[in-house]
């Protein structure tokens, strides 16, 4: 006798299923994983509160959880930018580690992360995870939904309450601001040998190589959320870059750098004795040099960094 198959834990098992898209879409409309995280199950709270007619009469419960998603984590977008505002220093959107995470203490061996169910691609690159800060909530939806997951704009209206015409313009707008900050891509290959190269020489202080690595426009932003010793403003061009940078090489000590992905592009993290992650370093690379380079130290945001 053939084994029956129960439809309603198909159904269970294919909503449960959703939850890593969704993880997908809310990473990249809030910039945290904690948040989406949160975002995600308050969408899956929604759903288990309806009666079974009720969601028996939704025809595609993957699409219903999607919009309801994007919808709590537009409120959420609205609301979060007068929470940063009062936010210590710079606010930096939280960085995933590539296949694997953070560095096991005394090695360069790799532990299995929760945050691996993000899907890294170059919509989640630090640099533009940083331009999308500075889009507005409705543009930030609407580039994300429409340029990374190919929603329709009639689908995206219904989220964010505005015409087809006016998403397409929302979209438009974000594109901009895109191509405004944007820069040639950069094979990771190479990138990751600039890192390589920047490591080597931030610690022996040589200066001239470090010349040679930065722009002379570079910006270097710390985000420590007032938890962490940090520059507290943003660093603008080469000497002040490298004026701190040789202090800090000071102060590495016992810490350990590693080279790790950050966010799908390489970069690097520094490790204490005990194991664990202290600062992250991202970086935006145009042709040979660095062009800007973010440093995470709020321990909020070191979580999946360390186990």
């Amino acid at each position: 006798m053939g084994t029956e198959i129960d439809p309603d834990a198909d159904e269970a098992r294919s909503v449960m299923d959703e939850r890593r898209n969704l993880l997908n879409v809310g990473y990249r409309l809030l910039g945290s994983l904690v948040e989406a995280e949160d975002m995600v199950q308050d969408a899956y709270t929604r759903w288990y509160a309806m009666t079974a007619s009720e969601q028996a009469a939704i025809e595609n419960p993957g699409a219903w959880l999607t919009t309801v998603t994007s919808r709590i984590c537009l409120n959420l977008l609205t609301s979060a930018r007068a929470r940063r505002e009062m936010y210590v220093g710079e606010w930096i959107p939280e960085p995933l580690p590539g296949p694997g995470g953070a560095a096991k203490p005394g090695s360069d061996d790799v532990t299995t992360d929760p945050a691996d169910r993000v899907t890294l691609d170059e919509s989640v690159s630090m640099a533009l995870m940083v331009v999308m800060e500075s889009m507005t909530p409705a543009e930030r939806v609407a580039f994300i939904l429409h340029d990374v997951f190919g929603y329709r704009f009639a689908e995206i209206a219904e989220i964010v309450g505005r015409s087809t015409g006016a998403c397409r313009q929302l979209a438009s707008s974000a594109r901009g601001r895109v191509r405004a900050a944007g820069a040639d891509a950069v094979p990771t290959a190479r990138q990751a040998d600039v890192v390589r190269r920047f490591e080597a020489a931030w610690r022996p202080k040589d200066i001239d190589s470090l010349v040679e690595l930065l722009d002379p426009s570079v910006v270097a932003t710390a985000d420590s959320g007032g938890r962490a010793v940090a520059f507290r403003d943003p660093l603008e061009g080469r000497d002040a870059v490298i004026e701190v940078w040789l202090q800090l090489a000071d102060r590495i000590g016992e810490m350990t750098l590693h080279q790790r992905s950050v966010n799908g592009q390489p970069g690097m993290i520094a490790v204490d004795a005990d194991g664990r992650t202290v600062s992250i370093y991202a970086f935006e690379i145009v042709g040979e040099v660095i062009r800007r380079i973010w440093a995470i130290r709020n321990p909020e945001k070191l979580g999946p960094w360390t186990h």
